[in-house]
């Protein structure tokens, strides 16, 4: 079933995703940071290798197709926009290597990147110190842009955080499942995966039968699915990502276990599917901020059509995002003459009208943007719901 996407602009507020290490520092920089010369430099600082390259290859994809879609339309101020691309491995300690090295050594007027938070959070003190911004597409941990009362100056996401998408969950499960009753089965090794779980637990009404965890890289989870299945419950709520979220769930459709799974974004990939199996993948619901079922706009449609001719393949959300914040920065970068100019431009966009529906930065460098519940059936999005959270 299609929902048509008609969600007004929600606001995140909340103070409490993709794996993280801690809180990064939240100081800033008095230097005007790097010089906008012939090119405008962007950094891009993503997991290529490693755990979660599934992510960082498709945002690093997008990032470049709409580079060669701005230069071939003469630019930014008549300058083109040139990549310096990083491979961080899916490892933070390489992120922050990564970021100083194209602050310092490349001079890059702003990164985009890494995709994860935990990554996002080691980058972000070379990027604060150079005075670049550096635009995480995916990163949602909510202390990555604001922390200890005070925002990051040169930290933004075009994504929303982890404590909306616990909201975002609880509610679905109430009103969209009727779920009396959950088991909440998460990543106790992710603070994106925490984060969460803890905001579900804050906000969801039913009751929790069962709380279990796992880690990231464990790859038998028998011992606790065998927990679960004599247990009443209605829905799995399963924060984590699809590296492990993806077998979770094959083994628990072998069990017999074919109640709900609910997951965040942290679910958007084809990795997932390829875990779970097509048929595991039936009953199965994860957030969302980009939908191929919902109408999509002329922009988005173009969007899809010239991602699939050049990369053979349907963008997922990780790539849409990429893609927006390429453009939001592009939009940023007009009249500035050094990074730190890109930077207050970048926080004063609004209305910015992209792939992943209209999009303004908060006082807290968050975007207001809406989400959608992708629901699963045979390995392919069946449907997509937009939830309002209340």
């Amino acid at each position: 079933m299609k929902k048509k996407l008609t969600l007004a602009a929600l606001a995140f507020a909340s103070t409490a995703v993709l794996a993280a290490c801690g809180a990064a520092p939240s100081g800033s920089s008095s230097s005007t940071g790097t010089e906008v010369g012939d090119t405008i430099k962007v950094g891009l600082n993503f997991e290529l290798s490693g755990a979660v390259a599934a992510y960082g290859q498709v945002q690093k994809n997008a990032a470049e197709l709409a580079v060669d879609e701005i230069n071939k339309a003469g630019g930014v101020d008549g300058k083109e926009l040139e990549i310096v691309s990083k491979d961080n491995k899916s490892e933070n300690n390489e992120a922050a290597s990564v970021a100083s090295s194209l602050v310092t050594q490349n001079k890059v007027n702003v990164m985009i990147g890494p995709a994860t938070s935990g990554a996002t959070a080691a980058a972000t003190p070379a990027a604060t110190k150079a005075a670049v911004p550096l635009v995480t597409p995916s990163g949602t941990q909510d202390s990555l842009t604001y922390a200890d009362g005070k925002v990051k100056e040169y930290v933004f996401r075009t994504t929303f955080q982890d404590s909306f998408q616990g909201q975002v969950l609880a509610q679905y499960a109430t009103e969209n499942l009727s779920a009396k009753k959950v088991v909440l089965y998460y990543d106790n090794s992710s603070d994106y995966a925490k984060g969460i779980a803890n905001e579900f637990k804050n906000e969801y009404k039913g009751e929790i039968v069962v709380e279990e965890t796992f880690q990231a890289g464990d790859k038998d989870f028998q011992a606790a699915l065998t927990k679960i299945k004599d247990k009443e419950f209605d829905a799995i709520i399963m924060p984590g990502y699809y590296t492990e979220t993806g077998l979770i769930t094959k083994q628990a459709r072998d069990m017999g276990i074919d109640k709900p799974i609910l997951g965040p974004d942290g679910f958007s990939d084809e990795k997932f599917i390829e875990n779970a199996t097509a048929a595991g993948t039936n009953n199965v619901y994860y957030v969302s901020g980009y939908s191929t079922k919902v109408d999509l706009s002329d922009k988005a449609a173009k969007f899809v059509e010239s991602y699939k001719a050049k990369y053979g393949e349907e963008p997922n959300m990780f790539a849409a995002l990429a893609y927006d914040s390429v453009y939001m920065v592009a939009e940023a970068a007009e009249n500035a003459e050094n990074s730190s100019e890109i930077a207050k431009n970048f926080a004063k966009i609004k209305d910015f009208d992209g792939v992943t529906g209209k999009t303004t930065i908060d006082e807290k460098h968050n975007p207001v943007k809406s989400a959608i519940m992708i629901g699963l059936k045979d390995g392919k999005e069946d449907s997509a719901t937009v939830v309002e959270v209340k």
